[in-house]
């Protein structure tokens, strides 16, 4: 047991004087503040802290994001590959009572819910390879320019580590500190994820995963049996239309006056945006985004990732019917 006073501090210096990135006076703060809000202790904080790693190549991934490089079409090919979609017809098949109980209970569609874990982990086959502690611990004190966001994370994690009795030391996440099947930062782990069976609520298992999927798209008001999104048929004689918001804004009549044309039956007065997506030889393709494809990217803010969503799931759909 490390002793109160200054050994403590010489152990907590002697561990951070490692790394040249971290600033030593924040951690103690961050020590300091946390031990005063929570049930932890600062000789508990100080050993967890001493005990997370420094990750250079966290912050070198996280300052370029390889999604916003990425025109839809590479962004595309990523996810609606024939064995991933064989992956969420054996995910789906297995799951199948879990799934439908869920769908059936929160009014999410169980596509949606497929095509959420299937691009976020490829049905659990890559759920992340960093400790948590040590990304979180990263971002926090390595990366100035959401340090506040990623402090909070950190101290979100360690109260809900001692809640849903997770292993601090052992839990393994992407990069940015996301975890389990669905990958949820910890503060949206509290406040979105939820048991199956009423026990504690662990998103490295499937069955919970599923039932915090439907959660989160369930509490960001999920229209129940409500389209997601349909293709602009034509554009005939367009005039200047904003595509930046994924928010629906304007109505379908709107847009067809405008000169975009809806491909399916649905009602004029209907709101939608227009989602504007990029190939890789500077040709675009148009969609609508209604309100469940808003919701969609609360999950994460990004147009790609929404489609990418919809049509893998739309995609293990019918392949698990046509089998």
């Amino acid at each position: 047991m490390i002793r109160k006073g200054g050994s403590l501090l010489a152990v907590f210096f002697i561990s951070t004087s490692l790394f040249a990135q971290i600033d030593e006076a924040k951690v103690s703060e961050f020590v300091r503040q946390v031990a005063e809000r929570t049930d932890y202790s600062r000789e508990d904080l100080t050993v967890i802290m001493n005990a997370a790693k420094y990750d250079q190549s966290i912050i070198d991934k996280i300052s370029k994001p390889a999604e916003g490089t990425m025109t839809w079409e590479r962004y595309r090919n990523i996810f609606m590959k024939d064995e991933r979609i064989e992956a969420g017809v054996k995910f789906w098949d297995e799951y199948a009572d879990v799934i439908r109980q869920v769908s059936e209970e929160s009014g999410v569609a169980e596509e949606a819910i497929i095509g959420i874990i299937g691009v976020e982990t490829y049905f659990g086959r890559i759920k992340g390879s960093y400790r948590v502690l040590d990304a979180l611990y990263t971002l926090a004190f390595g990366y100035p320019k959401r340090s506040s966001f990623f402090k909070a994370e950190l101290e979100n994690y360690l109260t809900l580590a001692k809640k849903e009795n997770l292993d601090i030391y052992t839990v393994k996440g992407s990069y940015a500190g996301a975890m389990g099947y669905c990958q949820f930062m910890p503060s949206s782990y509290e406040a979105y994820a939820k048991s199956f069976d009423d026990g504690t609520r662990d998103l490295l298992t499937p069955e919970d995963a599923i039932a915090s999927v439907a959660n989160y798209l369930k509490v960001h008001r999920w229209e129940t049996g409500e389209g997601v999104t349909m293709k602009v048929s034509s554009i005939i004689n367009p005039q200047e239309v904003s595509a930046k918001s994924v928010k629906p804004s304007n109505s379908l009549r709107y847009y067809s006056d405008m000169g975009y044309m809806p491909s399916g039956n649905m009602s004029p007065s209907a709101k939608a945006a227009l989602i504007e997506l990029d190939h890789e030889d500077g040709s675009k393709e148009y969609w609508f985004g209604f309100n469940n494809f808003y919701v969609i990217t609360r999950y994460n803010h990004s147009k790609l990732y929404a489609m990418a969503v919809y049509q893998l799931g739309q995609a293990v759909k019918a392949a698990r019917e046509g089998a």
